[in-house]
């Protein structure tokens, strides 16, 4: 073990009473003469130049006799560890500060360690210190004093310490700067907001504002500098706002190679920058739809449309399911198209819009495809928008394109603008080639692909992945569109979109919500029609309507109805197999006298001779004289509850 102090004076060491060693200063000084502890060539490892006031000479423990070395272990031991720490600290320091200097200054520490490394080598050959200083000093163009002054900073070092030792120490004066702390405040709030001032305005109105109100304001350079010294990170969320903050902090590096072939698909949008036609006259930029597989990076389906809507998608995601099969996983971007009931209708974490109880489930969630939904504008979520950048710099210029490109921004129109629209047919056929290339272009340097193309890497993979094919009743789903809508409690009919279909199923369920799907551009086809639980129940054909004076739609429509009216009835009669009268026959006959029941009702008695309906009716105007005086007589007799008798 090592004593922690390492470097002692001679004074110091007469005062620890070492053992072989004299007990005065003098003594140890003579001791040191004697045994040549002070050796020009052995300095910073035998003896060193005292630091601090007073100066001095210091020697190492090293060169004492052996049993003073064993005591000032005894007597130092404890902090050997304290002591290696605080050489270890100054070591680390010395380097950490050296590799924050500028290159100049890094430049400048090789040079004076050249320096002083050339006169060690001449002293170590047999040349004289004081004649290998000026010798070094004028071949390096230094003075003599610099050289000793170099020579101090290193000294108590190990010569690999000694160049972060000898770099210069810079202090800058921006501390030293007097600056009233209300006037760094103005500042500061002056020149840290969105608004983007430049520097060199917010100090002349803060000089306006000092002058004013007696506030110290040192230079501008000095204020920048200040400005500057603050986090960076400050200033962009400052002056920039929250999503270039966003943008500066690191994005997060995901593989995408613990996927297989169509485990996995991400979707978005993409708007073209071509402007195209369609049949019907309409011109505009067209919405491409597009699902592409998240292994290899693929396009694996895509719709066009005129605009983004949630029927592109449906067709999308049976375009992809058709060809190759059911993903497990699907990120989604948040848009109203995508998070239309249609298509997730269901999934718990659906915040597009508010989830009902009676909602019929989407289409993806029907099919047991775990919906993800992305950040909006954040492409690191998103890896498709990497291929709509490509489609975007390289597809909307194709040669077929010439004169309908209309350039990625309003600032950046070509020359040509709107000259020219391409067909629909042109362009859905050079889409398609655009897209097979994008697919089949070598040369990826993905982590998976590893310069292959899409295609080959999505092929390689889908040969051994376990893939979940649809079946016949699962492809209508896509096929058509889900609607709640309620069933008429009248007649059972169902209206949709101006059309009314209807079939006899729909009769046990009038007045009750069902689920319909329907493909929108064929509306005049049968609907299929589920009930809320999401059980098939049948198709319902469509009722069209007719003119008011079309006879034979309405003579057509009167014998379907003669025809259901006739059907039923006999459905009736053939679940009646008994008549009434067998019934009546059926029921068990009571036999023997009853009792007669107290009458509860007493009706007048119109006459004292029996009932004036009993006798013979009369036509002259004495007999009906005679029949009303019998009537008036027989209301007399009743017992009026309020006490009236007349």
């Amino acid at each position: 073990m090592r004593p922690t102090r390492e470097w002692f004076t001679a004074a110091e060491l007469a005062a620890l009473g070492l053992p072989d060693l004299p007990a005065t200063r003098q003594g140890v000084q003579a001791k040191a003469e004697a045994d040549g502890w002070q050796n020009p060539e052995k300095e910073g490892v035998q003896w060193r130049r005292r630091h601090g006031r007073g100066g001095g000479i210091e020697f190492h423990a090293c060169i004492l006799p052996m049993a003073a070395q064993i005591k000032l272990t005894l007597l130092f031991g404890s902090a050997v560890e304290v002591e290696q720490d605080k050489a270890a600290s100054r070591q680390a320091e010395l380097w950490a500060r050296f590799e924050r200097l500028p290159e100049k200054a890094k430049e400048t520490a090789r040079t004076r360690l050249q320096a002083l490394q050339a006169v060690e080598a001449l002293v170590q050959n047999g040349v004289l210190r004081t004649v290998a200083g000026p010798t070094v000093a004028r071949r390096f163009g230094v003075g003599l004093s610099s050289l000793y002054r170099w020579r101090e900073q290193v000294g108590g070092l190990f010569e690999r310490d000694w160049l972060p030792a000898l770099a210069p120490q810079y202090h800058g004066n921006e501390a030293s700067a007097e600056i009233a702390p209300e006037a760094w405040d103005f500042v500061r709030t002056d020149y840290l907001r969105l608004e983007k001032p430049s520097f060199a305005a917010c100090y002349r109105r803060l000089q306006a504002a000092g002058a004013e109100r007696g506030w110290a304001v040192p230079s501008q350079r000095t204020v920048l500098r200040r400005i500057e010294a603050m986090p960076e990170a400050l200033r962009v969320l400052a002056r920039e706002g929250q999503d270039a903050l966003r943008r500066l902090y690191p994005a997060q590096q995901r593989t995408r190679a613990h996927f297989s072939a169509l485990q996995a698909v991400n979707a978005d949008g993409h708007k073209w920058d071509v402007f195209v036609k369609w049949p019907d006259g309409y011109v505009g930029r067209p919405m491409m739809c597009g699902f592409q597989d998240l292994y290899s990076g693929k396009i694996l389906a895509w719709r066009i449309d005129k605009s983004a809507s949630a029927e592109a998608v449906r067709l999308t995601i049976g375009d992809m399911m058709e060809q190759w099969g059911i993903p497990d996983d699907c990120w989604l971007d948040n848009g109203r198209d995508f998070a239309s009931k249609w298509i997730t209708g269901g999934t718990p974490n659906r915040y597009r819009f508010r989830v009902r109880e009676d909602e019929p489930q989407g289409l993806l969630t029907q099919l047991g495809v775990r919906v993800h939904w992305t950040t909006p504008y954040a492409g690191q979520s998103k890896p498709i928008e990497r291929a709509w950048r490509d489609l975007a710099m390289d597809g909307a210029k194709h040669p077929r394109f010439a004169g309908a490109y209309t350039g990625n921004k309003v600032t950046a129109k070509p020359a040509n603008y709107g000259a020219a629209a391409v067909p629909l047919d042109v362009f859905l056929e050079t889409v398609g080639e655009i897209i097979a290339e994008h697919n089949s272009r070598k040369g990826r340097r993905s982590a998976v692909c590893q310069g292959r193309s899409f295609d080959e890497v999505f092929a390689e993979s889908y040969a051994r992945a376990p893939i979940r094919k649809a079946t016949p009743e699962q492809r209508r789903l896509w096929l058509l569109a889900a609607e709640a809508i309620r069933v008429s409690p009248t007649d059972g009919t169902i209206t949709l979109l101006g059309n009314r279909f209807h079939a006899d199923f729909l009769y046990e369920l009038r007045g009750k919500r069902v689920t319909v799907r329907f493909d929108p551009q064929e509306l005049q086809e049968d609907l299929q029609v589920y009930s809320a639980a999401g059980a098939y129940l049948g198709a319902a054909p469509c009722i069209a309507a007719v003119g008011f004076d079309d006879i034979d739609k309405a003579r057509e429509h009167a014998r379907n109805r003669k025809a259901f009216m006739r059907g039923t009835a006999a459905a009736l009669a053939a679940e009646k197999r008994m008549t009434l009268a067998e019934v009546a026959d059926a029921l068990p006959h009571v036999g023997g006298d009853r009792p007669a029941a107290d009458a509860k009702l007493v009706r007048p008695v119109f006459g004292t001779h029996g009932s004036a309906a009993l006798k013979p009716r009369e036509s002259t105007e004495a007999a009906r004289a005679a029949a009303e005086d019998e009537v008036l007589a027989g209301l007399r007799l009743i017992r009026f509850p309020h006490g009236l008798s007349e």
